[in-house]
């Protein structure tokens, strides 16, 4: 079987930067015309159910207060405030239980009403027992809880009408729908395909094959989905249009084949997952998930996502912001001493690789003479380095040249902590970073960071030896599949005991 370096299009793309080639490696023209097409970005589905469920329990919540605030009109609330919190608790908990909260469910009229309305007479009944048998039934107002009752319904049956409504504009929009690519053709693809677009055909959307052989068993159309090329180039085809999900429709029994194909895909920052919808294996339904009605094996998971998405998006900005806010007096003393020193700019600007392998303009106070400037990285940094001014070697080995890139966390380029962006040409033992660690392209799946894993525990400054770019590498993808944000924040705390005690190689 034809077998591709599985970095070849990531190399490719490094050539680009550098101007050794004239463009990324040609894709065949179905693929080429899908890149083309203007994308809306995908909305998380856990994200719509989180936000829905907040905003109904607020939404009978504030209907429950609003009518005791208005009718009752007592002094204090007494125990109405926690009855109005637990029964909106409860709410939620059977709403779930019935399985409200799903985007399918949205999707429906009858069926989610139905079963909204049930849950919601449920808690009223609940309440009502309660009521009895605590024999507290004075001290709540019986046209309170009627009211409330009442609103209530009628709410419930306008909110979802309302989320049914924005869920299919949606899903019209294919805002909900994960673009899709499957790695394999033939027979098996066929069968996979057909289950796909009729029990998930509102939230996965194909958008063609991939497959490594050329003969007869790989046609290059598969029920009506287009076979864009190898698998290699499924690789560069998902750095240059947002890919979401990659099914491998491959037989269990082609163990080897399979193994292949997950190792040039793992780089990616995509789902990945093993159809079994042909195996003659029958596992346990906790072995699977499902995609539609269509049983997989999760093989590799989108590090950060959905919620974790949001948060981590959170976490940069205000700790970005609280950092150029005290930071700053620093920041200007290090640009004055810049200027007063050498003649040339404040900062200096140079490419890096950033999330999904996209080239990215990571900014920092420079640290070298104008003339001796080395855009590209090609040599490291030594001891006693010529090309160094005295102001850069004392902001290097404090890494205060790093600040100017809380500018690039601002803009959405850097997060605060991720796999530190390494320069293009970077080499160790004169070896380029990318062909001297296999899967080193793995630690672009999430945005590369201020700070990392890998500097907290020492591994930063010169990277002569493969030895040490094996070790950071090794430390950026225990940070990738070991994420949280309190790791996060416990790395950002660790970051500036570090710059003290685990400085030695810093230059």
């Amino acid at each position: 079987m034809f077998r591709v370096d599985p970095q070849q299009a990531v190399v490719e793309h490094v050539n680009k930067a550098l101007g050794e080639t004239p463009g990324p490696r040609a894709l065949s023209p179905q693929a080429e015309a899908i890149i083309a097409q203007p994308v809306e970005g995908v909305i998380s589905g856990p994200v719509i159910v989180g936000v829905a469920q907040i905003i109904e329990a607020l939404l009978l919540a504030t209907l429950g207060y609003g009518i005791y605030h208005f009718y009752v009109q007592l002094d204090e609330p007494g125990f109405y405030v926690p009855v109005i919190i637990g029964a909106c608790l409860l709410a939620n908990v059977l709403f779930n239980a019935a399985r409200t909260h799903r985007i399918a469910a949205y999707r429906t009229i009858f069926n989610q009403i139905s079963r909204v309305l049930v849950g919601w007479t449920l808690v009223m009944v609940a309440l009502t027992v309660g009521m009895f048998l605590f024999k507290a039934g004075d001290m709540f107002s019986r046209v309170w809880l009627i009211g409330w009752y009442g609103a209530g319904a009628a709410t419930l049956i306008a909110y979802r009408l309302s989320l049914r409504g924005v869920v299919g504009y949606w899903t019209e929009r294919g805002r909900l729908k994960r673009r899709t690519a499957i790695v394999g053709g033939g027979a098996d693809a066929e069968v996979l395909i057909r289950q796909i677009r009729a029990s998930a055909n509102n939230d996965i959307k194909l958008l063609g094959l991939f497959d490594d052989r050329v003969d007869d068993r790989s046609p290059d159309t598969v029920d009506g989905c287009p076979k864009l090329g190898k698998v290699a180039d499924l690789l560069e085809f998902a750095r240059r249009t947002p890919v979401d999900l990659v099914i491998v429709s491959l037989p269990l029994s082609a163990e080897k084949r399979v193994l292949e194909m997950l190792t040039q895909l793992w780089v990616l920052p995509v789902d990945i997952r093993l159809s079994a919808h042909m195996s003659k294996l029958k596992f346990t339904n906790k072995a699977y998930s499902y995609v539609g009605d269509v049983p997989v094996f999760d093989m590799a998971d989108r590090p950060i996502s959905d919620w974790n998405l949001i948060f981590k998006w959170l976490f940069d900005k205000l700790v970005a912001l609280v950092a150029l806010i005290v930071l700053s007096p620093v920041m200007v003393a290090t640009a004055i001493a810049i200027k007063l020193e050498s003649p040339g700019p404040v900062f200096f600007i140079q490419k890096r690789h950033g999330f999904n392998n996209e080239l990215i303009r990571i900014f920092k106070f420079r640290s070298m003479r104008t003339d001796m400037i080395d855009q590209s990285a090609s040599k490291l940094v030594t001891k006693d380095d010529p090309r160094v001014t005295k102001v850069g070697k004392f902001i290097r080995r404090t890494s205060i040249d790093e600040l100017p890139q809380l500018f690039n966390v601002l803009r959405g380029e850097l997060s605060i902590v991720g796999p530190r962006p390494h320069a293009l040409q970077a080499k160790a033992e004169n070896q380029l970073y990318y062909e001297a660690v296999e899967g080193y392209f793995a630690r672009h799946r999430v945005k590369p960071g201020m700070t990392g894993w890998a500097q907290v525990n020492g591994w930063r400054g010169e990277t002569d030896t493969i030895d040490k770019i094996m070790q950071r590498v090794n430390h950026d993808l225990y940070y990738i599949e070991h994420w949280s944000i309190l790791l996060d924040l416990y790395i950002v705390l660790l970051t500036p005991v570090s710059l003290v005690s685990k400085n030695e190689n810093a230059y």
